[in-house]
């Protein structure tokens, strides 16, 4: 299945609110964003997930959606990533290295906030679960 076409958003969805350290964190302080991912590179993201109040409540292929978050990287990199429970330095290295950009989106905001930080970290540990 391909990363982030719309079959994959719909099943990260599903993991996302099956994770209570994701969606239930977030519920907790009324997250609710659009979020697009994609790669590096690339006019535009390839896949798109809603979240309210914690939970996904959308996701697809993106289709000019307004990004609140709009995270881009090598294919290679989300791969890795995805493999391998990433952690805050991680998270810190992917970040100045310019692996992981933020198109859309205030990573010094976010992450200087671990009630959105820790469930950030955890999005690409269920990113990895996708089947």
């Amino acid at each position: 299945m391909e990363l982030f076409s719309d079959q994959w958003m719909k099943k990260f969805m599903d993991e996302w609110n099956n994770e209570n350290n994701l969606s239930g964190a977030l519920e907790k302080i009324g997250f609710s964003s659009t979020i697009a991912y994609g790669f590096d590179g690339d006019e535009q993201p390839r896949g798109v997930i809603n979240v309210e109040n914690g939970m996904a409540v959308s996701a697809g292929s993106y289709n000019g959606e307004q990004a609140n978050w709009d995270l881009r990287a090598r294919e290679t990199a989300w791969k890795e990533w995805m493999q391998k429970e990433m952690s805050m330095m991680g998270l810190g290295a992917a970040y100045t290295t310019r692996k992981l950009k933020f198109a859309v989106g205030d990573y010094k905001a976010m992450i200087k906030d671990p009630r959105m930080a820790g469930p950030f970290i955890k999005s690409f540990t269920v990113m990895g679960w996708v089947q």
